[in-house]
């Protein structure tokens, strides 16, 4: 009985994989025969509609911005916000489908807007390595296509995701114009030398996944907060550049860089670990405070508690 109940699960598994594979195909195909705004707003109505069916996720949402807003905002206030982020979190996602088929610059500038690039270009310069410090807030995954556009080349360190043949179309989108994906929690030695060569690493620290992290607060909680980040940038000398993401009322997607992170050095390796990775959690929650709208707030960021990260 257990073994057939195991193979019915994995076929129900596949199933609900190429299902999901075949529908964003189809989005990927019909979101190029329309206005990229009109897009956009049937998106919004879908992320909206799907809070319906995602009882589990709305009900995170809710208590995650209960936690964080509950001393400055109303439960109604609350309760609005949370259905926005359903909606922006529909609008980004469908941006990102539409943009699988971006290849041009020209395309990509008819929409995008970008501050503080001069971040990138001065800290590049400095020859040490660059590490783009994002997060899973907006169109984040354009981050990756700016800067292959401007052509860094970099590598994008992500989870892996279960089913082949999405991470498959996944990790095709991300190198497209020459960015490369890079598993989370692998491949360290090519990260550290592709930085020690002068490359440059995108990397988001805003989930709670399973490698080496510390406690560190976050949005006013502490929680697991993975280190690689600063480990890299510790060990390698390399820069931390913030690079964030947004979608604007006029439907122009922003993308917003900022000064180089400087690093503190006490002579205590794990105090210099907690110092720093402070520092990256406060450059992403500054971003998020700005837009909450558009971060991820369903993701269980606070799932680990103390004494269960991995050291």
């Amino acid at each position: 009985m257990a073994k057939r109940k195991k193979v019915f699960k994995r076929f129900r598994r596949k199933v609900r994989y190429n299902l999901i594979y075949a529908l964003l195909r189809t989005m990927i195909f019909v979101s190029n025969l329309m206005p990229r705004v009109l897009w956009l707003k049937i998106c919004g109505g879908l992320g909206r509609f799907s809070s319906l069916f995602t009882s589990n996720s709305k009900k995170r949402v809710k208590e995650h911005l209960t936690m964080v807003y509950s001393a400055e905002k109303t439960p109604a206030e609350i309760d609005q916000l949370s259905r926005r982020v359903f909606e922006m979190l529909g609008k980004n996602a469908g941006d990102v489908i539409r943009g699988f088929r971006i290849m041009k610059l020209s395309d990509f500038e008819k929409f995008r807007v970008i501050h503080g690039a001069e971040y990138i270009e001065e800290a590049y310069k400095k020859g040490k390595g660059l590490i783009l410090l994002t997060g899973h807030l907006g169109a984040f995954e354009f981050t990756a296509t700016e800067l292959s556009f401007r052509g860094y080349k970099p590598l994008i360190v992500g989870t892996r995701m279960k089913d082949e043949k999405l991470n498959e179309l996944l990790a095709r989108q991300r190198s497209k114009l020459g960015a490369t994906a890079v598993e989370r929690g692998k491949d360290t030695v090519k990260l550290v030398k592709t930085l020690k060569s002068g490359g440059t690493v995108l990397i988001l620290i805003d989930q709670d996944t399973k490698v080496k992290s510390r406690f560190v607060n976050f949005l006013g909680r502490p929680c697991a907060t993975p280190i690689g980040a600063t480990l890299m940038a510790l060990k390698t000398g390399a820069a931390i550049v913030p690079m964030f993401t947004h979608l604007r009322e006029d439907y122009k997607l922003e993308i917003n860089c900022y000064p180089q992170i400087e690093m503190t050095f006490t002579g205590d390796e794990e105090a210099d670990l907690i110092i720093n990775t402070q520092k990256l959690n406060d450059a992403t929650e500054r971003e998020i405070r700005k837009y909450p709208e558009q971060w991820v707030w369903m993701h269980e960021r606070w799932k680990t508690k103390p004494g269960e990260e991995i050291r």
